[in-house]
């Protein structure tokens, strides 16, 4: 059963909502649903105030965990609001979110949400400005691989859901292991992006960090140092990214090597090559040698036409040829 609080009018700061982890698996209202979702604070993994962005629960394969999450009712009406628990995955750009509440064709198959249980409380009525804390376990079968099985605890009401993040991870050996993949260079100039697809090949998330060197035959080498991608990389996930380019030479053959590392000793390189050719003089160029070429090739053919029309004897030698004699028979008559 979930514990309800009264919240005052005035005096007690309302309790917010956790940051949403995870997208919401349908468009949210344009205006504020009334309630907020989160993990209820007081226990041992809270940050200091209180506060916890999402839940975090580590075990052994076939042991049961529980937690709380906190519903608040900010509205002088009655919420009524549903709960249950959903797989987290990476879209392909690379942002995190929840499968839909009902399998179907091509979804995968239940992780971690279907470990997630609210008991008889999977439907919860808040009164008007109080808070509901719902207990819930997550109980994790005995075959369970070691590593992080992500997660969501989703809260919907009126077709408005939040989804708060449950980083679950099973006890035993973990690996950190990626892959760079699909490199490729698109677009020119200032517009110019790096292309790649980043595998998660492990069994635990990744915070990836990456690093671009330049070098081309006409160029300096360029490099540019690590940074951290906007991206959290979830176990067996693979995202398509984009890394812009805009100091692309203006003439060179460049190879780009890319270098991604995250903590755990993952780290893994993949390299491309790309012409980089100012179009527009490449156009000139093409049409001056066309020019050229077809000035070349008339002048040809009017020396070839030149020769074909002169007498072919008008060179030779004049030749005497004598007029035939009458020969004399006889005397003269």
């Amino acid at each position: 059963m979930p514990v309800l609080h009264t919240l005052k009018r005035a005096g007690v700061p309302l309790l917010t909502a956790a940051a949403l982890y995870a997208a919401p698996a349908h468009p949210a209202a344009a205006d504020e649903p009334g309630w907020t979702a989160g993990p209820a604070a007081g226990t041992a993994a809270a940050a200091p105030g209180g506060a916890r962005p999402y839940f975090y629960l580590a075990g052994n394969a076939g042991t049961v965990l529980e937690d709380r999450l906190a519903l608040t009712n900010t509205t002088d009406g009655e919420r009524t609001v549903t709960l249950r628990g959903a797989d987290a995955y990476n879209t392909a750009e690379g942002a995190l979110a929840v499968r839909p509440a009902a399998p179907g064709p091509g979804n995968a198959a239940p992780g971690a949400g279907a470990w997630i249980s609210f008991g008889a409380a999977t439907t919860v009525k808040i009164p008007p400005r109080t808070r509901a804390v719902v207990p819930f376990t997550v109980t994790v079968p005995p075959a369970s691989s070691p590593g992080d099985h992500p997660a969501a605890v989703v809260a919907a009401e009126g077709g408005h859901e939040v989804a708060v993040r449950v980083h679950l991870r099973v006890g035993g050996p973990t690996l950190a292991a990626l892959t760079v993949e699909d490199v490729s260079v698109r677009g020119k100039g200032a517009a110019a992006v790096i292309a790649y697809t980043l595998v998660n090949r492990g069994n635990v998330a990744l915070a990836p960090e990456l690093s671009v060197r330049a070098r081309g035959p006409f160029g300096e080498d360029t490099e540019r140092g690590a940074r951290t991608l906007p991206v959290e990389l979830l176990p067996g996930q693979r995202v398509e990214l984009t890394e812009p380019w805009p100091a692309a030479p203006v003439l060179d053959r460049v190879r780009f090597t890319l270098t991604v590392t995250a903590p755990g000793g993952a780290r893994a390189t993949a390299a491309t090559s790309a012409w980089f050719v100012p179009w527009r003089l490449a156009g000139w160029l093409g049409g001056a040698l066309l020019a050229l070429g077809g000035t070349t090739a008339a002048a040809l053919h009017l020396v070839r036409g030149r020769r074909a029309r002169r007498d072919p004897l008008s060179d030779a030698t004049s030749l005497h040829v004598p007029e035939p004699e009458h020969e004399l028979t006889g005397a003269a008559r």
